[in-house]
C-alpha cells in the first residue's frame, strides 16, 4: 500500500504569522484551535493534506534555496494577477521567469524566505 502526503511542513520563527500569510494565498482557514504563540499551526487544504507550520527559532540562511517548494496555479485569475495579489500579503518576487510570450513562472518568497512558484492558470495554458 502506498503512502499519502499528510503535511507539507514549514519550519518557522512565527508559525501563526506564516500560517496567516498562507491562509490568505490558499483562501483556506487556519485550524480552529490554533492561535498566535502556538508552536504548531495548520491549514487544512480540504483534501486530507495540510500546510503545517512548526516553530524553529533558527533563521533560514539567506543563501539557502529550498530543495522542495510549492508550485501554485491560480483557479480564477491569471498568473500575473496572482503575483500582484500575493505581493500585497508580504511575498517578494525572487526570480522572474515569465517570458514575453506569456509562458514561464514567477519564483516568490514568503515572509520567512520560503520559495514558491506561481504558474499560469489552466485558462492561460489552454489559450496558448
Amino acid at each position: 500500500m502506498a503512502s499519502h502526503i499528510h503535511n507539507f511542513s514549514f519550519n518557522s520563527a512565527n508559525p501563526y504569522a506564516l500560517a496567516e500569510f498562507w491562509s490568505k494565498i490558499t483562501e483556506r482557514p487556519i485550524h480552529e484551535g490554533d492561535k498566535p504563540g502556538d508552536p504548531e499551526v495548520a491549514i487544512d487544504l480540504g483534501n486530507g493534506t495540510n500546510l503545517f507550520f512548526q516553530l524553529d527559532p533558527n533563521p533560514k540562511p539567506e543563501a539557502d534555496r529550498n530543495r522542495l517548494h510549492v508550485c501554485l496555479r491560480p483557479d480564477d485569475r491569471t498568473r500575473d494577477e496572482e503575483v500582484d495579489r500575493v505581493l500585497t500579503f508580504g511575498a517578494t518576487l525572487f526570480d522572474d521567469r515569465r517570458n514575453p510570450d506569456g509562458t514561464g513562472w514567477a519564483v516568490m518568497r514568503d515572509p520567512e524566505g520560503n520559495e514558491f512558484c506561481l504558474e499560469r492558470s489552466e485558462a492561460e495554458r489552454a489559450s496558448s
